[in-house]
């Protein structure tokens, strides 16, 4: 009897398995990182985006050539959307943000090269796992893309109907604009764009800052007070007040302002509850200086109410920031920038304000309002001290020992050393701008000072992390103190400083002490007014209590 042979010799018949698994597990992956990234819903519209690309390898191919542009091109469009994946599960395990949020888009408007070697320098830890994460991905990717069908072979019927259904879908999918945006290349294409729109918003607002000015004249402030006056405000970056022995910190890192506050009795008031509504920085000071309310209201800038109403401002800072300087500073008289080194890693130390700030209060204008942004603990916490005074370095003290109950990795318990001693020398100038205001002008002349900080600082107190945390209560908890001189001032009233607080209101507060009235005034969100009102603001954490 002879043999029949069969369609194809014993060691050329076609296997559907490799090529079957090497679909099954690039899907699988693919799926996997995406749904690191995105919610339910949108994970299964992104996965059927990612699909037909990775359904090729079940298409059979003849040649080595087609075989190799096919392993190029599946393996380039799965890592796509692998990369979208991890960049955005990144984001939200950071800081609880998508790649489009205000905090995102304005952090990544508001940088450079510099500033984000100098961020992954001390966030390379969480980096390396996710970019470790993406590696092996790339990997597997990369064996499963070679394994595709090379040869002509029979699918069950089954298969065959699924894959049509789902290719169907997602040939939908991609005529649906909606779902066409969330396609890696055209989601990262157009946030690109945003980021260089926002970024050229910010060049130059000489036209923004004009209206402010005259929105601000049409309002007709006036100066509810005669005679002289000198106004300081000092805010500082990333304090939290859990961290300064002032609020009852274990560590001694406000001694100076301890101090004042007991030389000074009730001429100084520390708020006990303050809060930022914010955990970055641009929202915060767009907050501080514009009375909290959304663009929308078409807001006063204090700034601005403060030269309509006949006061000279000064703006003196320590970053060198674009956005802030084009938004905020410019609107001063006098603008002082000490610090022209951009990112992270600009050590010019808090200090180098003080002379100005002397200058300043040495001016004869009648009336002053002079600005001071510190530098504060903005990461890198060691910068923000001089070199070798960090007390706390190696020392084992029962905030030491209570990180190391808690769980905190030895670096975590670094940088809260460092970030202790960057209170440290805070304290030093911060208390030394008080001094000066106190000490300036005639005994009569009126003179008032407030400090607060933009957001707080994530330093080991929640979770095992160090920096900006808007995902947990430390990025919101932050310092507040007023002084006035009791001369033309009224004492504080007996419940103040447990008063709470919200810094986005600080500008109806700075505004009573300049003693601006105008027709927008709302008394009932400053906090020294005794028709004071307070309203919790919306946080993305939940806050048991804001009296703590």
């Amino acid at each position: 009897m002879t043999v029949l042979p069969s369609r194809f010799p014993s060691d050329h018949r076609p296997q559907r398995s490799p090529a079957l698994l090497a679909l099954g597990v690039s899907a699988g992956t693919v799926l996997a990182l995406i749904a690191l990234g995105h919610d339910g819903r949108r994970a299964a519209q992104v996965t059927l985006l990612a699909l037909p690309a990775l359904a090729w390898l079940a298409w059979p191919v003849q040649g080595i050539a087609a075989h190799r542009l096919r392993t190029a091109f599946v393996w380039l469009w799965a890592m796509a959307f692998a990369l979208d994946g991890v960049a955005r599960a990144y984001l939200l395990d950071a800081y609880q943000a998508a790649p489009d949020s205000a905090l995102v888009l304005g952090a990544a408007a508001n940088t450079n090269g510099r500033e984000s070697a100098e961020y992954l320098s001390m966030h390379w830890r969480s980096v390396a796992v996710w970019s470790a994460t993406l590696f092996f991905a790339a990997l597997l990717l990369a064996r499963c893309a070679r394994r595709g069908a090379r040869a002509d072979m029979h699918w069950p019927r089954w298969a065959i109907a699924l894959l049509g259904v789902l290719l169907l879908v997602s040939a939908l999918g991609y005529a649906s604009k909606p779902w066409r945006r969330l396609h890696p290349l055209a989601y990262w294409g157009q946030w690109g764009v945003s980021v260089q729109a926002l970024r050229a918003s910010w060049a130059d607002q000489q036209q923004l800052r004009s209206e402010a000015l005259a929105k601000a004249k049409r309002a007709v402030p006036v100066v509810a007070r005669e005679g002289p006056a000198t106004i300081v405000l000092v805010i500082a970056d990333s304090i939290n007040r859990d961290n300064m022995s002032l609020y009852g910190y274990g560590r001694a890192t406000t001694p100076r302002l301890q101090a004042l506050k007991q030389q000074l009795d009730g001429d100084m008031v520390v708020l006990r509850n303050a809060w930022s509504a914010d955990a970055s920085t641009l929202p915060a000071l767009r907050n501080i200086l514009g009375f909290g309310q959304p663009a929308s209201d078409d807001p006063q800038h204090v700034l601005a109410l403060a030269r309509a109403a006949g006061y000279k401002v000064w703006w003196m800072s320590n970053h060198d920031d674009l956005a802030i300087e084009q938004q905020h500073a410019r609107l001063a008289d006098v603008v002082e920038m000490v610090n022209r080194v951009p990112g992270r890693a600009g050590a010019s130390l808090d200090g180098e304000l003080l002379d100005c700030v002397q200058e300043a209060l040495q001016d004869p204008a009648e009336r002053k309002l002079i600005v001071v942004h510190l530098m504060g603990a903005h990461p890198h916490y060691s910068l923000r001290f001089p070199s070798g005074e960090n007390p706390f370095d190696d020392h084992v003290d029962a905030v030491e020992a209570g990180l190391v109950k808690r769980g905190r990795s030895a670096w975590v318990r670094q940088f809260r050393h460092e970030y202790d001693a960057a209170l440290m020398y805070h304290d030093f100038v911060v208390a030394e701008t008080l001094q000066l205001t106190r000490m300036a002008g005639p005994a009569e002349e009126y003179r008032a000072w407030m400090y607060l900080s933009d957001h707080g600082q994530e330093v080991g107190h929640v979770s095992d992390r160090a920096g900006h945390s808007p995902s947990t209560a430390s990025g919101y908890r932050i310092p507040t103190v007023i002084w006035r001189n009791l001369p033309v001032s009224p004492a504080a009233p007996a419940d103040m400083e447990r008063r709470p607080f919200r810094a986005d209101w600080a500008a109806w507060t700075l505004a009573d002490l300049l003693h601006i009235r105008w027709a927008g005034g709302v008394p009932s969100r400053n906090v020294l007014s005794d028709s004071y009102r307070w309203t919790a603001p919306v946080l993305p954490v939940d806050v048991a209590t804001f009296l703590e």
